[in-house]
This record gives structure tokens, C-alpha cells and sequence, in this order.
């Protein structure tokens, strides 16, 4: 495979449609395209502006395949930095196919997945955390992790990293020279303005590590678990939130024998919800397979929502519904813990003030009504961090850049120690070319087959 080949692929999804976008990307793109592409103005589509649109036919010699529209972009101005032309026509597999199959062969060969973004890398169109934000904005299903992935695209987070990675270089050219004049014993690189350097990348660092925490949940969703004693109401609470009978609802105690999973979108941030097997003391051995997928599931959580009955609490027993409450924020000290009961339809106004006084932070809802609702989903949101978010500061959301800030991070603390003890210059340099490494793999100044490979084969075919 090269890439001086002229490729093509479907660029819409594939199966019918009412319109089908197929690319071509190339040197050969527009020679390829004038073949096969029969203006109604009896135009030359290779003679033609670039970003202009023409109206012809598609003939395989004098069979017409179908009507389409010929979209021209002339390199560099293109998105892949290529010559790319892309056609426009109805949406019948059939004919999508028929088109593919000419450009074929025509001497064109089929792009594999994310190969015309690669190519817009190799270009220099983009450095590679944009390019990976292009695959973020195809998988993005909210508002938050979308917001995310146009950031990234628009290279903020690149270029903070290629600032630092310019500064750091200086200073290790400087160094590096310091190095060649080692018996004059000179000095180029100021050993203050270097610690202060080391002491600002270090705090970039820093951020950008913990905002991964941030980042992660806000793409990927955050991870709910509703768990509690069998017939309180888990799956009827699954069901008011997604809206939807999603759960089988009984009055028999253990209904739920595995966990269901479905995810909503509350306030722009996407939540998965996570309905759990009925936590008890059963011998039923498949009831307890699913009471031990139970546990699972809280450790993989971020959120866990404690629900009960309001009938199922005594007023001598709320001493010891407290106790097992701390038992289990004990237990996942790191998890945001949501204390609900239940059925609040079913009790006095009275008994649930009375509940709400005795049981701290508690939240009445009833999961049938749908009461209390709203207020559940409020809660949900403040616990998601969207300041960060909302004032366009730069997320990492990637785990690829999160592993290679963690090194960074670790080879300028080399740095800063280096400097502590007076290291000399050419020990401090294989610090400072490392740290230099890890930032170049982030943006693409530093890459290698196999990172590439990786990187786009999660790619869509056309894209």
C-alpha cells in the first residue's frame, strides 16, 4: 500500500438512502473522476474550479449508472490535502456499488478505514490529536462529549503541547551546544529561566493529567449503578429515567437475575444506567450469580443510587438503615453516593418528612408517578464538572495522550531533580529528549507505523 494511489469509498453509511456520498482522493482523482463523470454542460470536470459543483451523469462507456452531483476540491485545498472529488448520487446500494466498482477500475483501489484522515495527517492538514478528534466527533452522542471533540479538533489541546514542546526544545538546544564547548566551560541555557520552564511545564502537565477524570466520563458517560434489596423498585426506576419499558417490571422479589444497561442523555452529559440484581441472602444459584455481577457493577460505577421501599423502613429501624448506608460509602469511599427511597406515593406527607429528617441527604421519589424525578436528574448533573467544559479550557479526553502526559510528566520530574543536584548537562539531556519524545507522539512530530495503525484502524471506512 502507498499513498500516492488514488483511493475511494463510500463516504455516507452504507445500506439505502436517499443520497450516497462516494470520495475519490488522489493525484489521479480528477482524471479518474473526468472519465466516468459526463457533465450536463459538456464541461471537463478536470478543467473546472476547485470548490465547485456540477450537475452530470455517470456513464460505465455508454450505459448511464446514474444522476449525480460532482463536488471538486484541487489540492492542497481539500481535506485530505489531496485532489478529492466526491460524487453525490441517489441512495440505492445498487448504484453506490456500480460507481465503486468503475472507479476500481479505473485504477483507483478501495481506502481503508480512516485512511483519507490519515492521509490529511500526512499532509499536514492536521496533526494527529486532531485527527483522533475526527473519530471522537463521528462517536460523539452528546452534547458534552461533541463539545469535547470540536475543541480537540480545533487544535487547542495540540497546541498547548506544541508551545511547551517548543520552549523545552530551545532550552535543550542550548544544552545540547553547552555540550560542544564543555572544556571552555560555558554556559547558554540560564539555569533559572530552565527552572522556571521546568516548574510552568510541570504545572501544564499536571492539569492536563487531572483533567482526564473529567474528560473520560464526559465522552464516554458516566456510569450509574441502581442497586438495593429485591422488589424496591430498581427496574420501575430504570424505566421512569429512560422513559421507556425497558426493564420487566414484577411484584415477584428477584425478577432481575443480570444487569441491564441503557444510557440517557440528561443536561448535554450522557449517563448509563445500570439496573442490578436484587442484593439478599438467596440459595438460588443463578440469583446469586447475579447478586455477584451486582458488586461488579458498583466497582465499575462512578455513581451508585442506594434505593429502598419508604414501607420497608421502621421507625426502629432507621438507626441500622443509617449503619448499612456508611457501610457501603465506606466500602466505595471514591463513588458519589444517591440515597433514595421510594414509593412515595404510597406513604402520608408526614411519614416523609419525618423519613427525610431521620435519614441524612435522603431523596424521595416515586419511580411509577415518576414524582421526584427531575430532581434525581439534577442531582446526577451536579456531580458532573462542566466548569472546565463551559469556559473552553483544554480536557484531555484521549487515554493515548493520558499515558503519554503520565510519561512526560515522569521524565520532567527527572528534569527538576536533575537540576536539584546539579546534574550535569549531558545527563540532564536524555531527560529532556525523552520528555521531548512523549510530547512529539501526542501531536504527531513523532510516529511510527504501528502507533498509526492503531490510531486509525478504529476508523470508519470512507472517513
Amino acid at each position: 500500500m502507498t499513498h500516492q494511489e488514488t483511493i475511494v469509498a463510500l463516504a455516507t453509511p452504507s445500506g439505502a438512502g436517499a443520497i450516497a456520498i462516494i470520495r475519490l482522493s488522489g493525484d489521479d482523482a480528477m482524471n479518474i473522476a473526468s472519465q466516468i463523470f459526463h457533465s450536463v454542460s459538456k464541461k471537463k470536470l478536470d478543467k473546472q474550479k476547485t470548490h465547485t459543483v456540477h450537475l452530470g451523469h455517470i456513464k460505465d462507456g455508454s450505459r448511464i449508472i446514474d444522476e449525480v452531483l460532482a463536488t471538486i476540491f484541487k489540492n492542497p485545498n481539500s481535506y485530505t490535502g489531496e485532489d478529492v472529488v466526491e460524487f453525490s448520487c441517489h441512495g440505492s446500494a445498487f448504484i453506490q456499488q456500480e460507481i465503486i466498482q468503475l472507479c476500481l477500475r479505473k485504477n483507483a483501489r478501495m481506502a481503508t478505514a480512516g485512511e483519507f484522515t490519515l492521509r490529511a495527517f500526512l499532509n499536514g492538514k492536521m496533526d494527529l490529536s486532531q485527527a483522533e478528534a475526527v473519530a471522537d466527533l463521528i462517536a460523539s452522542d452528546s452534547e458534552a462529549s461533541h463539545q469535547l471533540a470540536i475543541q480537540q479538533m480545533r487544535g487547542g489541546f495540540s497546541s498547548e503541547i506544541k508551545r511547551l514542546r517548543e520552549e523545552l526544545l530551545n532550552f535543550a538546544s542550548l544544552i545540547e551546544l553547552e555540550l560542544d564547548f564543555a572544556e571552555e566551560d560555558v554556559a547558554f541555557a540560564n539555569r533559572d529561566d530552565f527552572q522556571k520552564l521546568i516548574s510552568k511545564i510541570t504545572l501544564v502537565l499536571k492539569r492536563l493529567i487531572d483533567s482526564f477524570a473529567t474528560g473520560n466520563v464526559l465522552k464516554n458517560g458516566i456510569p450509574v449503578a441502581i442497586v438495593g434489596e429485591p422488589n424496591v423498585g430498581k427496574s420501575t426506576l430504570l424505566n421512569a429515567l429512560l422513559n421507556e419499558e425497558r426493564a420487566i417490571v414484577s411484584d415477584i422479589a428477584g425478577t432481575t437475575r443480570d444487569t441491564i444497561e441503557d444510557e440517557i442523555n440528561i443536561g448535554g452529559i450522557g449517563f448509563r444506567f445500570i439496573d442490578t440484581a436484587g442484593i439478599r441472602e438467596t440459595t438460588d444459584t443463578i440469583e446469586g450469580l447475579g447478586i455477584k455481577k451486582t458488586f461488579e457493577k458498583i466497582e465499575q460505577a462512578q455513581v451508585v443510587i442506594y434505593l429502598f421501599n419508604t414501607q420497608g423502613i421502621e421507625n426502629n429501624a432507621v438507626e441500622k438503615f443509617n449503619t448499612e448506608i456508611a457501610k457501603i460509602q465506606n466500602k466505595y469511599p471514591q463513588k458519589q453516593l444517591i440515597v433514595i427511597a421510594n414509593k412515595l406515593d404510597t406513604i402520608s406527607k408526614e411519614r416523609s418528612v419525618e423519613l427525610t429528617s431521620k435519614i441524612t441527604n435522603l431523596q424521595l421519589i416515586s419511580a411509577k408517578s415518576g414524582e421526584g424525578i427531575d430532581q434525581l436528574k439534577n442531582t446526577l448533573l451536579n456531580f458532573v464538572n462542566t466548569g472546565a467544559l463551559r469556559n473552553n479550557e483544554t480536557i484531555v479526553t484521549n487515554t493515548r495522550h493520558y499515558d503519554a502526559l503520565l510519561k512526560a510528566l515522569e521524565e520532567i520530574n527527572r528534569v527538576q531533580e536533575g537540576i536539584n543536584i546539579g546534574l550535569s548537562g549531558d545527563l540532564m539531556a536524555i531527560d529532556i529528549r525523552q520528555a521531548l519524545y512523549y510530547f512529539g507522539e501526542i501531536t504527531g512530530e513523532i510516529t511510527n507505523d504501528d502507533l498509526l495503525g492503531n490510531i486509525f484502524a478504529n476508523f470508519c471506512i470512507g472517513k
